[in-house]
């Protein structure tokens, strides 16, 4: 079952690429986000850092069990 999953073919390249490019872009644009902070570039409330960093966690973390169950 998740190895179907895994594998489901999105324009010719399996969801599990897909969602690991949605995960790298999330850690970039939280990494992003504070740098930018922190030169003052930009201002945001902090609270946006946290959502992006858990959102970033949880997808790195469904991105990491799809691949492992793939193979069982």
């Amino acid at each position: 079952m998740f190895q179907e999953i895994s594998y489901y073919l999105i324009f010719g390249i399996p969801f599990i690429v897909h969602l690991g490019v949605v995960v790298f872009f999330l850690f970039f644009a939280t990494m992003l986000f504070a740098f930018l902070k922190r030169k003052k570039k930009i201002s945001y409330p902090i609270v946006w850092h946290y959502r992006l960093a858990y959102l970033s966690i949880a997808l790195g973390f469904i991105h990491l069990i799809l691949g492992l169950l793939a193979y069982v």
